[in-house]
């Protein structure tokens, strides 16, 4: 497996990992709040489309950042995934000008550290997701959209 080929693995394993943290949240969660300095979950997936935005900028060797205003919950994962989707496709289809190693532990890692803190806050807010043996989750270079192949029940746990 190439470099690109295991941040590309690494692009669809977010994917899978995020969708399942957003996939069926109810409409209070994404205005939770577990402290008075917490971000809420919408805030958090906003973010997160920001850092892949900004991923972007970087295979195209200009990074730029941009923090965008909140908008409803069922449009920052759309936006989210939407941003997910062209980075994958960037990666998948242009020359990329900036380092990799640069490019995953940046928007990359802190976006897989944002979908841990999801899944805490849905717990916390009552709603949480089951966990699952991701080891077995079946995750594909280039699926990184919302819909995902449903984990297997056999592996997933309270």
């Amino acid at each position: 497996m190439t470099d690109l080929e295991l941040l590309r693995h690494t692009v669809a394993t977010l994917a899978y990992r995020a969708g399942k943290t957003m996939r069926n949240a109810p409409a209070s969660f994404a205005d939770f709040k577990p402290g008075p300095t917490s971000n809420t979950p919408v805030q958090i997936v906003a973010h997160m489309g920001d850092l892949f935005d900004w991923a972007l900028t970087m295979v195209h060797g200009e990074p730029k950042w941009n923090a965008a205003t909140p908008q409803s919950w069922d449009k920052e994962v759309a936006r989210f995934f939407a941003a997910l989707t062209r980075f994958d496709n960037a990666l998948a289809n242009e020359p990329i000008k900036f380092e990799l190693t640069k490019i995953f532990q940046g928007p990359i890692a802190d976006a897989l550290t944002h979908t841990g803190q999801l899944a805490a806050l849905r717990r916390l807010a009552g709603c949480p997701m089951k966990g699952e043996s991701y080891v077995r989750g079946d995750i594909v270079i280039g699926r990184v959209g919302f819909e995902q192949t449903p984990a297997n029940p056999k592996y997933e746990f309270d």
